[in-house]
């Protein structure tokens, strides 16, 4: 098993899903974010629970070459979307999408349906393919 399917079974464990994991800098420091959720939402007692048992794991199985912070939280509501679960969980929601070609769509996703993102943006429905997304996150508007 890779060091990604430790951290998920891992967070399973806890009753939690693995959203993502990355690899972030913030004021020259390195930070390992692993990203939990929940049907019922994640609790600040079950991150810092899943942190207990990560740390000997990436003691042994570091997840950078350097020294690194780790940080368990919860996506939020402005999040990125990394994989077609990602958007098929965010239908319903706003979301802005940038396509490898440069083109931009930002609107309610609509649905996910096989490869294709249907979204209602400013110019009416738009269907777009997953494979060709470049990013994409959720947005809210206040």
């Amino acid at each position: 098993m890779g060091l990604e399917q430790d951290i998920e079974a891992m967070v399973r464990s806890q009753g939690l899903t693995l959203y993502d994991t990355s690899i972030t800098s913030h004021n020259g420091d390195t930070i390992f974010e692993v990203l939990v959720t929940s049907p019922t939402g994640a609790s600040l007692d079950q991150c810092a629970e899943i942190s207990k048992l990560l740390s000997p794991l990436l003691d042994v199985t570091p997840p950078v070459k350097d020294e690194y912070r780790l940080e368990v939280g919860t996506p939020g509501i402005e999040r990125k979307l990394k994989t077609i679960e990602h958007f098929q969980k965010s239908i319903g929601e706003l979301v802005k999408v940038t396509l490898i070609n440069g083109e931009h769509a930002k609107g309610k996703l609509l649905s996910v349906e096989g490869d294709a993102l249907t979204i209602d943006d400013e110019n009416g429905e738009v269907t777009l393919p997953y494979s060709e997304v470049l990013k994409a996150r959720t947005y809210f508007e206040w």
